[in-house]
């Protein structure tokens, strides 16, 4: 097996002309900044040999970027430096992202932040905030360092090159050791079942802090094909037509966002924008959260027209502790199967059948190397195909565990079967196999059991937003209150859902009464409270994932900021009581 310092600098050898990352800020105004890989190659040796002179090997290096080719540029220049690489987003405006931020820094130990000129301010006020004490801050963009000076590390397959921080819900965030292996395990994996190669250009708009970004993206970019461009997150966002122009432009074979990102091109993308794009050679992973068949459809529907094939769109499965990717569907549209209701909230996966209620599903493929499991999470038997349990890992893209975390670890990634199997990574989420493909149904940790039914979250809140024009384009969690966290009260259903204050309180009272009503005909069950809060309000991990722990705790504690709240008295009067309680 081989480690990314050889495959970077023979790629630089063999061809040291060709773009290796590019940057589009703008693309109403076509803005680029271009690296190629000669270029690439010697600002890391030259970054590189400054951290030589001031850390050791294995040291770790927190990694601060805006947008742009300074990120590709440190990743790098650690790996030359033999320094483990802790990617990271700036700090954010909102204290609970900085205090997110410096319990990295600290679980990390980092000995230096690398960041650029236009970002040190912000950088250096943080961390005097929050006492980040020995670790210095160096601006990569500056030209300190001489690249000749740069020595070859000594690293092999087993060495660390990346610390991905998990982003948690309630607890202090842990970081997933990648070594060398499972990072190349994982990229020619990628790389075989999409069916890419040398001449595929990779690019996208995810941060490259974000596992999908740096790992999806980025270095198959640079370690196998024809390089990787970036697009500022803010443009996509701002004008989601932007991406889909560049990778059209750009000629980007290959990109990846996670389902939020292809339902806002549908909403957003206007038919005199569609008709001047040409998707014929685009494939395009769509993961990093739950993937609705809705969606899946909707945009292979949509941008037919601009040439986008029907299995262009490929739902996939991972998460950090397998480095990235687990599954994927391989050159055939995404399964979408009718499962029957009654069997799916009894942990089965039924082909629906007649008029029985169904709910549709999207098959995220078969694995992708990785030696999946479907195991009862209670007793620990392996399950047969067709029934739902915890999806259990191994193979070599299972990363090593948590840093010096080792009772997580143990949990995590040192677990047996029943009959004495393993290690397996324990991912922590629900699914089943069918006919050879992975369908997900959940995370254990979400599920809402309630009269001895099991409802996930994640259904409950897709189908608020599709039957309430009001929360269209938004964030809702749905989390149960009242079973183990000491309200005293029959356990009960709460979602939160952002919306926009425009609306005026009439419609907001309105829209809760509604939405109270969607979930008791559509789900069967009591709805106890419906908070309603301004967008952004529903806190999400840097993936996009909503935390309903996080949002759980805040409505217990009281400390929603609601633009409405429709609560059952008594629940209003249990919590009262609860918040007397604990606040004593």
């Amino acid at each position: 097996m081989r480690e990314l310092l050889t495959t970077l600098r023979e790629q630089a050898a063999r061809n040291p002309q060709q773009p290796a990352v590019t940057f589009v800020s703008d693309f109403s105004q076509i803005s680029c900044i271009v690296r190629d890989r000669a270029e690439l190659d010697l600002h890391s040796r030259r970054i590189a040999s400054w951290l030589q002179e001031r850390l050791s090997p294995g040291d770790r290096a927190l990694l601060l970027y805006s947008p742009g080719i300074e990120f590709t540029t440190a990743f790098s220049a650690c790996v030359h430096a033999g320094v483990i690489a802790v990617p990271a987003p700036l700090p954010g405006r909102f204290r609970h992202e900085r205090r997110r931020l410096a319990a990295i820094a600290r679980d990390a130990r980092v000995r230096a932040v690398l960041t650029q000129r236009g970002d040190l301010a912000d950088v250096e006020k943080w961390v005097a905030e929050e006492g980040i004490v020995g670790a210095v801050c160096h601006t990569t963009d500056t030209g300190e360092g001489d690249p000749d000076a740069w020595t070859a590390p000594d690293v092999s397959p087993e060495t660390l090159a990346l610390l991905q921080y998990t982003s948690g819900s309630t607890g202090a965030p842990k970081g997933v050791m990648v070594s060398h292996g499972s990072l190349m395990a994982n990229v020619e994996r990628m790389v075989d079942a999409f069916g890419n190669d040398s001449r595929t250009r990779y690019g996208g708009w995810i941060p490259l802090y974000h596992d999908m970004g740096l790992i999806g993206l980025m270095l198959p970019g640079l370690l196998s094909g024809d390089g990787y461009v970036q697009m500022d997150p803010m443009s996509f966002l701002r004008r989601p037509y932007h991406w889909l122009r560049m990778l059209d432009a750009c000629d980007i074979g290959f990109t990846a966002a996670p389902d939020f990102g292809y339902e806002l091109c549908v909403r957003r993308v206007t038919d005199e924008q569609l008709a001047t794009l040409d998707l014929s050679r685009v494939k395009a992973a769509d993961g990093s959260e739950p993937v609705s068949a809705d969606v899946v459809t909707a945009f292979t529907e949509r941008f037919a027209a601009a040439g986008f094939p029907p299995e262009g769109l490929i739902p996939v499965y991972g998460l950090a502790e397998a480095t990235l990717m687990v599954s994927a569907t391989r050159g055939r549209p995404p399964l979408r199967t009718a499962v029957d209701v009654a069997a799916l909230e009894g942990q089965e996966l039924r082909p629906a059948t007649g008029t029985t209620p169904s709910r549709v599903l999207i098959g995220c493929g078969g694995p992708t190397g990785s030696d999946v499991l479907i195991v009862d999470p209670d007793t620990r038997d392996a399950l047969p195909d067709g029934r739902i349990g915890e999806i259990w890992l191994a193979g070599p893209s299972v990363t090593a565990g948590y840093w010096e975390n080792g009772e997580a670890t143990d949990a995590t990634f040192r677990e047996h079967t029943r009959d004495g199997r393993g290690p397996f990574l324990r991912t922590g989420d629900l699914g089943g196999l069918l006919d050879g493909d992975l369908y997900i149904t959940g995370r254990r940790k979400d599920v809402l059991v309630l009269h001895g039914r099991n409802l996930h979250p994640s259904d409950i809140e897709y189908e608020l937003r599709a039957q309430h024009e009001e929360l269209e384009g938004l964030h809702g969690a749905a989390f149960m209150v009242g079973a183990d966290d000491g309200v005293d009260t029959a356990p009960a259903i709460v979602t939160v859902h952002e919306i926009r204050a425009h609306w005026g309180a009439e419609r907001l009272a309105r829209t809760a009464v509604d939405m109270k009503q969607t979930v008791a005909r559509e789900f069967g069950v009591p709805v106890a409270a419906v908070a309603l809060v301004r967008p952004g309000g529903v806190r999400r991990t840097t993936s996009g994932k909503v935390q309903r722990s996080a949002m759980r705790a805040l409505y217990l504690a009281g400390e929603l900021d609601t633009l409405h709240l429709g609560e059952d008295r008594l629940l209003t009067t249990a919590l009262a009581e609860y918040r007397r309680v604990t606040v004593r």
